[in-house]
């Protein structure tokens, strides 16, 4: 799905429209992509139904297969198909991920997660924030832009998932955490500082590289409950200090899962959103908001799963989150601790049933909408 098509009359400059937005899918274009920044706006009304339909536990083993198959379980096709680009030994554009996904006429969205290995916890021995900024891996990231750009795909991209918790390498915890005087201004948190800066550079290497077909999205957690005693719930963590700002940042977007470990006690989706939602509203006051994770486990002694999804989809449809303009379910099934852990849409034919009734509606988006503005 390469843009575009006739619609290109409404953003060339003999026409003297734009920006210009529409909700049909683009066709093949040869024109130069860098004339225009093209970006996936949020939908008039209602919310895209996008997903991980279960990529892995890598998250990137991409497959027509297993898309087309969640559009069949779910009955209705996604707007994008999300998944992760491991750093690993190399940084490399996901390319022919990014072309299955696109055969499919769904867009692209790819996490992008600066990590050698898969261990949590701790900081990466190789792909560290500072090193980031120090311009370290210029050279593959400026190849990677242009590999991206030669696509002529519009693509969804986020940096750094979940940069507010304790768990992933890029995390501020382990990139300074709250100290103040190895970084930056000495008045803001050296590890929120970092990560904010790190995606500013990243952004603007694509930006002097011409790729203009990328929406950047900003994904952060829900704060812990008020008790928990962890570095996590510390002042200089706020979510706030991490945004690179509206000027780098096209969408905002949380996770939200009721539980994901069988036998802890499940949290109520609009208890998770009255606090996730302030949240984001803190962060921007005009970027459009999405449940990027969204997802609760089968666990019958702790809950009744098909509840709690018809719960979570009826307030999102009700608009109780008005800003609120995407969801995307995270569909995989692991095992973990001698405990199966599954969060699939269809793990019992009751919460399959709810999930495909309410999704069914005209509520919920499977066609993204564009908008073209000239550079």
């Amino acid at each position: 799905m390469s843009i575009l098509t006739a619609e290109y009359c409404a953003v060339h400059p003999i026409f003297a429209i734009i920006p210009y937005a529409y909700s049909t899918t683009p066709d093949n274009f040869s024109e130069d992509n860098s004339k225009f920044n093209v970006k996936i706006i949020a939908p008039k009304d209602g919310v895209y139904h996008g997903a991980n339909p279960g990529f892995g536990g890598t998250e990137d083993q991409v497959t027509t297969e297993i898309i087309s198959n969640y559009d069949k379980v779910s009955g209705k096709k996604i707007v994008w198909a999300y998944f992760s680009n491991n750093w690993d030994d190399d940084i490399k554009f996901p390319e022919e991920a990014v072309r299955t996904i696109d055969n499919l006429d769904i867009v692209p969205f790819i996490r992008m997660m600066p990590r050698s290995d898969f261990n949590q916890g701790d900081s990466d021995p190789v792909y560290t924030l500072q090193a980031i900024i120090d311009g370290n891996f210029d050279d593959s990231l400026i190849e990677w832009a242009k590999d991206a750009k030669r696509t002529n795909i519009p693509l969804m991209i986020e940096f750094g998932t979940e940069v507010n918790g304790d768990w992933f390498p890029w995390s501020g915890i382990f990139n300074g955490g709250g100290e103040t005087d190895e970084y930056g201004d000495p008045e803001i948190a050296d590890g929120p500082e970092r990560f904010r800066d790190a995606c500013r550079h990243i952004i603007d290497l694509f930006r002097n590289e011409g790729a203009n077909n990328i929406t950047w999205v900003f994904h952060v957690i829900p704060s812990f409950e008020a008790d928990d005693t962890s570095s996590s719930q510390e002042a200089w963590n706020n979510v706030t200090n991490y945004y690179p700002g509206d000027d780098y940042i096209d969408w905002i977007g949380t996770s939200v899962y009721g539980s994901t470990e069988p036998g802890k006690e499940w949290k109520a989706f609009a208890d998770i959103m009255d606090t996730a939602y302030k949240e984001l509203e803190s962060i921007s006051t005009t970027k459009p908001f999405a449940i990027l994770e969204l997802g609760i486990i089968e666990d019958p002694e702790m809950g009744n799963k098909s509840e709690w999804l018809e719960n979570a989809l009826q307030l999102v449809k009700d608009e109780s989150y008005p800003r609120i303009k995407a969801i995307s379910y995270w569909n995989e099934k692991w095992e973990h601790r001698h405990n199966t852990i599954d969060l699939t849409i269809n793990s019992s034919m009751e919460s399959e049933e709810v999930y495909k009734r309410l999704i069914s509606s005209p509520f919920f988006k499977s066609t993204a909408n564009y908008e073209f503005k000239e550079v």
